[in-house]
C-alpha cells in the first residue's frame, strides 16, 4: 500500500475500549392506531415495549364522545397487541389500552382518534416549486411521540449533471400538522439525494431528538438565525459547463439543531473538507476521476451508538475511491470529534489505493456485526469498527444497494448482501455482481455473476418453503441460504414491508403492497394507497404506529399533506416494537441517505423465528414504558 492508503485519525475524546451497556432510547407512548375497516369495525394496534415484562396483557377501551370508556374485549389479551372492534359506532369515538400485570390494570395509554378514512392525514406547508421528498421521524419535543422531518425539495440534481438547484428546506411536523419549524439551508447547500442527509436523533440522552446535517453560509436555522455569511453565494455559475451549479468554493459547517425549535445549537467546519477536488477518484464504480466535483460531493451520513451506550453522528464523504468518516459526540452542549477514518488519496492507475478506497455505495448500514455490544458502519463492501479502524474490506467495490440482518437462523451472526458494478474500466475485476457474507468476518458465503452490472437487489424471508431469508438480483431467480437459484422471483426489488399477518415480508412497490405467491411465481397485489401523488413511493417507511408491523409515509395527491398508512389485518404475532431494536431504529435515522433502502433487525424476524432477544436499553423521555415490575 502507498503511503495514502489508510490514514485514520483520532480525537482525544476517542473511547477506546468502553464497557458496552444499555444503549439510551427514546421513551414512546402505546402508539394506539385506530382505524376504519370497509365493514364500519374498527382496527386498533398499540406497541409492545422491548422492557415491557412477558407476562403483560392488555385490555381495549372505546370512548365515544364525552361518554365514559367501556372496555371491549372479554378478556386480557396476552397473545396479540390487536383488536378489531365489530361493533364501533360512528361519530366521535376514540381508543386506548391500559396494560395488565397480574390482573391488576396500569395506566392507560394516550387515546386516538379514528382514522375515518384508512389513513392519517398530516397537513403540511407546501412552497411554490417544492415537492415533499424524504423524512425521518424523532420524538423532537419529548412527549413520547413521534414528529416528523421532511426535506422539501426543488430542482434536485444527481452530482453526475450541472446544473442550479432550489435551496434545501427541512419541516418539522407534529402528527396533527403543527409546524415547529422550518429551515432552509440555504443556496450553498445544493439540492439532491447524494447531498442533503439529515440526522434526526436524540443525540446527548436529554429526550428530545436534535438534527444534524451538513450546512454553509447562508443557511437559515428555525429561528432565522443566519449561519455563516449571508450575503456569499458561492454556487459556480458556467452555463454549458459540468461545473455549472455545484459549490466548489467556500466554507462548509456541520450543525446540530435543536428539534423542538430549530435554532442552531452548535456549528463547526465540516470534516473532511472537498480538497483536492480531483483527489476521490478509485476503483469504484466505472475506476474513475473527475475536476469538476462529481466524486468529492458523494455524501453519506448515520447514527451510531460508537461506545454502546450513547449514540454519535458519522458524517461521511466519498464512495468510489476515497472515503472519509468523522464521528462526532454531542454531549452537554458541547460537539467534539471522536474520530476520523480517511482511507487516503490515490491517483490513476490507483496502484497505491488502499484496501478500503472505492467500497462504498450508495447507501449504509450500522449493526453490531462482532457483538460486542458498540456498532460498526457497514460501508457497502467494507466495515469500519466502532473505533474508527477498519474492520475489513471485501474488495468487492462499488454498489447500489446492501441489506444487513440475521438472515440465516441457523448460523451464528448477521449477514450482508451486496449488490456491486461492473462497469468500463472495472469489468477486469470480474468482482460479483452480488454476493453474501458473513458481516463479521467478510467470509463470502455465496456469490453470483462475476463482471456483471448489477443495478438492484433485496434480501427478505418471503418463501416458507427454505429457511432464512431469500435473496434476488441480477441474474438468475430467488436464491436460497446456499445462493442456489430456485426459480422466479419478483421483479420488485426496492423495498419491503411487514403488512399481513404472517411472520413473512411483503413487497412494497411505490405505494402499492404485494404478496410474493411463492407457489405460483407471481406478486398479488395486497393494498394500494388512494390517489396518484402516492405513486412516487415513500417518503418514510417503518414501524411507527400500532404493532410491529411496519407503516407508509406518502404524500397526498395535492402535495397538500401527508398520509400514514397502517395495515389492518389482524396478527397473533405478539413482537415488541421495532423501534426498541437498535440496529433498526437507527436504520430509520439513516433511510433518507441517498437511495432509500427498507430498515431490518438486529435479529431473524421471519417464518419459524424464535422470539426475539430481550433488547438491552434504557429508555429516556416521557413515554409510557411501565414503571412497576
Amino acid at each position: 500500500m502507498g503511503r495514502y492508503s489508510i490514514c485514520i485519525l483520532f480525537c482525544l475524546t476517542c473511547q477506546m475500549g468502553a464497557a458496552s451497556g444499555q444503549r439510551q432510547m427514546e421513551n414512546l407512548t402505546r402508539g394506539v392506531a385506530a382505524v376504519r375497516q370497509a365493514d364500519g369495525g374498527v382496527y386498533v394496534g398499540w406497541r409492545l415495549f422491548g422492557t415491557d415484562p412477558e407476562a403483560v396483557e392488555f385490555n381495549v377501551y372505546r370512548a365515544v364522545g364525552e361518554g365514559a370508556a367501556a372496555r371491549i374485549n372479554d378478556k386480557p389479551i396476552a397473545d396479540s397487541t390487536n383488536f378489531v372492534d365489530r361493533a364501533a359506532p360512528d361519530g366521535d369515538v376514540q381508543y386506548f389500552v391500559r396494560p395488565v400485570i397480574d390482573g391488576t390494570e396500569l395506566a392507560a395509554s394516550k387515546p386516538a382518534k379514528v382514522w375515518e378514512q384508512g389513513y392519517l392525514e398530516i397537513p403540511i406547508k407546501p412552497l411554490p416549486g417544492y415537492r415533499p421528498g424524504d423524512a425521518s421521524i424523532a420524538d423532537l419535543d419529548g412527549d413520547g411521540e413521534y414528529e416528523i422531518v421532511l426535506h422539501q425539495t426543488s430542482g434536485p440534481k444527481d452530482n453526475s449533471h450541472p446544473g442550479v438547484t432550489g435551496t434545501p428546506i427541512l419541516d418539522a411536523y407534529k402528527m396533527d400538522g403543527t409546524h415547529l419549524w422550518r429551515i432552509d439551508l440555504g443556496i450553498n447547500i445544493r439540492d439532491g439525494e447524494h447531498y442533503t442527509q439529515f440526522m434526526v436523533y436524540d443525540l446527548d440522552g436529554d429526550g428530545r431528538a436534535e438534527m444534524a446535517c451538513k450546512t454553509a453560509d447562508g443557511t437559515i436555522d428555525g429561528t432565522g438565525k443566519v449561519i455563516g455569511d449571508k450575503d456569499k453565494d458561492w454556487r459556480t455559475r458556467k452555463p454549458g459547463d459540468r461545473r455549472d451549479g455545484r459549490i466548489l468554493d467556500g466554507p462548509e459547517y456541520f450543525t446540530i439543531f435543536d428539534g423542538r425549535t430549530g435554532a442552531a445549537l452548535k456549528t463547526v467546519d465540516y470534516i473532511p473538507g472537498r480538497e483536492p477536488i480531483d483527489g476521490w477518484g478509485g476503483i469504484g464504480g466505472n475506476g474513475g476521476n473527475d475536476n469538476y466535483g462529481n466524486r468529492c460531493d458523494r455524501f453519506l451520513a448515520c447514527v451510531a451508538y460508537l461506545d454502546g451506550v450513547r449514540p454519535s453522528v458519522v458524517m461521511c464523504r466519498g464512495v468510489y475511491g476515497r472515503t472519509v468518516m468523522a464521528a462526532w459526540d454531542w454531549r452537554d452542549g458541547e460537539l467534539t470529534s471522536r474520530w476520523v477514518f480517511d482511507s487516503g488519496i490515490s491517483y490513476p492507475p490507483y496502484k497505491d489505493a488502499s484496501p478500503y478506497s472505492g467500497m462504498g455505495g450508495h447507501s449504509l448500514s450500522v449493526a453490531d456485526v462482532d457483538g460486542d455490544g458498540r456498532d460498526e458502519i457497514v460501508y457497502h463492501a467494507m466495515v469500519v469498527d466502532d473505533d474508527g479502524r477498519g474492520l475489513y474490506s471485501t474488495g468487492f467495490r462499488h454498489g447500489d444497494a446492501m441489506h444487513i440482518s440475521d438472515m440465516y437462523p441457523d448460523r451464528p451472526g448477521l449477514e450482508v448482501f451486496t449488490i456491486h458494478e461492473n462497469e468500463d474500466d472495472t469489468v477486469r475485476f470480474m468482482t460479483p455482481g452480488a454476493a453474501m457474507r458473513d458481516a463479521r468476518t467478510g467470509e463470502v458465503l455465496w456469490k453470483q455473476s462475476p463482471g456483471v452490472d448489477v443495478g438492484g437487489g433485496m434480501a427478505a424471508d418471503i418463501d416458507p418453503r427454505h429457511r432464512g431469508y431469500e435473496a434476488w438480483g441480477g441474474p438468475g431467480g430467488l436464491r436460497d441460504s446456499e445462493g442456489r437459484d430456485m426459480g422466479p422471483c419478483p421483479r420488485t426489488n426496492s423495498f419491503v414491508i411487514w403488512w399481513d399477518g404472517d411472520l413473512l415480508r411483503e413487497l412494497l412497490a411505490g405505494s402499492e403492497v404485494r404478496k410474493w405467491n411463492w407457489e405460483k411465481g407471481v406478486e398479488e397485489r395486497l393494498f394500494v394507497a388512494a390517489g396518484r401523488g402516492a405513486a412516487r413511493g415513500v417518503n418514510l417507511m417503518g414501524d411507527f404506529v400500532g404493532d410491529w408491523r411496519e407503516e407508509m409515509l406518502l404524500t397526498s395527491p395535492d402535495g397538500r399533506a401527508l398520509r400514514l398508512y397502517t395495515t389492518t389485518i389482524p396478527t397473533k404475532h405478539r413482537i415488541y416494537t421495532l423501534m426498541h431494536d437498535p440496529q433498526y431504529r437507527l436504520a430509520i435515522a439513516w433511510q433518507n441517505v441517498v437511495y432509500n433502502k427498507p430498515p431490518h433487525p438486529g435479529f431473524y424476524l421471519g417464518d419459524g423465528m424464535k422470539s426475539p432477544p430481550r433488547p438491552n436499553i434504557v429508555l429516556i423521555g416521557k413515554g409510557e414504558a411501565l414503571t412497576t415490575r
